[in-house]
């Protein structure tokens, strides 16, 4: 069903698995790049002790990236985000890619402001470098929040396997997917970008069965919750609660907008999270986080982050 709606193409043989939620659906995607970095590396003759290999990512990552480069020792190379640039900076991400890249990581829905990286541009760039270079590289889509919306929201969005370059996905079902914590999915577009060491056989239970999570006991209670609300809702269903939600957080930015005293920094046109900032200059005798307070005391939770 993901892979469908991931738009996996027939010729091609995808495998996914799923997790406990997108960390380690990331770290799944993640290693699954390394490996599979160092097997073209050592065919191509590079030293691959002479660098620590690289992921590269825009600053707005999620910490499970951060844990993955430690964990696996990556060096992570942050493109830095911006008022200019809310998103992936694709002026400025190839400057970070090299012979020891073992993957670039789109991001479908930026925590801290909403924004999806443009992945078909991204793609397109990468395409470029792949021509000029034995050293190939390949795209991962974090979409942990935009994997289970986009596909209903704006289905002509290009993000997914009909790019190229695009070789795995993760998301969680316990965003937008509509499900209880946690679940996550991952997906890679063809079995050969999944490298065979990191499938183990297991006999336990009697037949021979392929696991390729990190975790092994999980619950089963969330992946029955995801197959059913697929079921139940179907394709119409999932739009019309994601699309109803789009429309609440467009009327949400026009409304705080019309207050004058802020500038709306993202007013939820992809994911439906509204960002905003008081205007410069702005003398009110109050700040984001008085007023974070206040909508606390009244049973809201608004997140107030520091860009500095």
């Amino acid at each position: 069903m993901i892979a469908d709606l991931w738009n996996a193409s027939e010729k091609e043989k995808f495998m996914g698995t799923s997790t406990i939620g997108s960390s380690e659906a990331c770290m799944l995607g993640g290693m699954a790049m390394k490996f599979s970095w160092r097997k073209r590396a050592e065919k191509l003759g590079l030293d691959i002790n002479a660098k620590k290999p690289n992921l590269v990512i825009s600053s707005g990552y999620q910490v499970c990236w951060e844990k993955f480069c430690v964990y696996w020792d990556i060096e992570m190379r942050e493109v830095p985000m911006d008022r200019e640039h809310m998103s992936i900076n694709l002026d400025k991400v190839m400057d970070y890619v090299d012979e020891y890249t073992i993957g670039v990581v789109g991001i479908m829905g930026i925590t801290y402001t909403g924004r999806y990286d443009d992945i078909k541009a991204l793609d397109n760039l990468i395409e470029e470098y792949n021509k000029q270079t034995d050293y190939k590289v390949y795209i991962h889509v974090d979409a942990a929040s935009g994997g289970l919306y986009a596909p209903f929201v704006e289905p002509e969005l290009e993000w997914d396997f009909r790019l190229k370059n695009v070789i795995s996905i993760n998301t969680s079902g316990h965003k937008y997917g509509l499900v209880y914590p946690g679940v996550g999915w991952v997906l890679w577009r063809d079995k050969k970008y999944l490298p065979e060491e990191l499938i183990f056989k297991v006999s336990y239970l009697g037949g021979e069965l392929p696991t390729m999570a990190i975790n092994f006991s999980h619950s089963a209670s969330q992946l029955i919750g995801q197959y059913y609300n697929f079921v139940r809702y179907g394709f119409d269903g999932y739009k019309a609660i994601h699309e109803r939600t789009h429309k609440v957080a467009m009327y949400l930015a026009e409304e705080i907008e019309k207050t004058g005293m802020f500038e709306i920094m993202n007013d939820g046109s992809q994911l439906p999270i509204v960002c905003y900032k008081l205007k410069e200059n702005s003398n009110l005798g109050w700040n984001l986080y008085d007023l974070a307070d206040r909508l606390f005391n009244e049973g809201m939770a608004s997140a107030c982050l520091s860009t500095s």
